[in-house]
């Protein structure tokens, strides 16, 4: 096998990339931009074209008190009632150190359950700048053999008083593709915030 290597000297100096080094890109699909909106829905460009889904969510703010949700789609959109089980827990941290902890949390978890999947800890509405942002992975939605993993990483700042981060993991258990992805809060609307669909190539 043949190795590439770069030409320049230093790194500071590298201009470009030989042709051969590939794999780990992130392909911006579509962008949506919540403004009182009851929900995000992506319902195109979930396909087989790729193995790995990144859903990127930046300040998320509701325009009452809740937290951020997302459900999968075996129907382009018409339904997002797969059924998932999911594992879920948190660290959360005060700003005057008043408190901080790191618990599973068994009211955010899904045992076969077609309800939408908490991903974000509680937003105030009151303070303007609270929101939360994260990162959505799903894996292999296409394939029809197998379940379809995805884990959720996303960090709130709640109440004015705390950084609230919550890890899901999980999966819908379907062997039938997974076409569409749904964000939602459990109360009110999206106020703003800007939603991203990657494809991982």
């Amino acid at each position: 096998m043949a190795l590439n290597f770069c030409n320049n000297n230093s790194l500071s100096a590298i201009t470009s990339i030989p042709a051969a080094i590939s794999g780990g890109a992130l392909n911006l699909i579509s962008t949506q931009t919540a403004s009182s909106s009851s929900t995000i829905s992506f319902t195109s460009g979930i396909d087989s074209t790729y193995k790995e889904y990144i859903f990127k969510y930046y300040n998320v703010h509701p325009s009452t008190g809740a937290s951020l949700y997302m459900n999968l789609s075996a129907d382009g959109g018409s339904n997002y009632n797969v059924t998932k089980t999911s594992s879920a827990f948190r660290a959360f941290h005060q700003e005057d150190d008043g408190g901080a902890s790191i618990t599973y949390l068994t009211g955010y978890d899904l045992a076969q359950g077609t309800g939408s999947q908490r991903i974000s800890g509680a937003i105030n509405a009151s303070n303007a700048d609270e929101s939360c942002s994260g990162t959505l992975h799903l894996f292999d939605p296409s394939n029809t053999t197998f379940v379809k993993h995805f884990i959720a990483e996303t960090n709130a700042y709640g109440e004015s008083v705390y950084s609230h981060q919550l890890f899901i993991g999980g999966y819908g258990n379907t062997t039938s593709a997974i076409n569409a992805v749904q964000f939602s809060l459990n109360t009110g609307n999206i106020d703003s915030g800007t939603f991203k669909l990657y494809g991982v190539s």
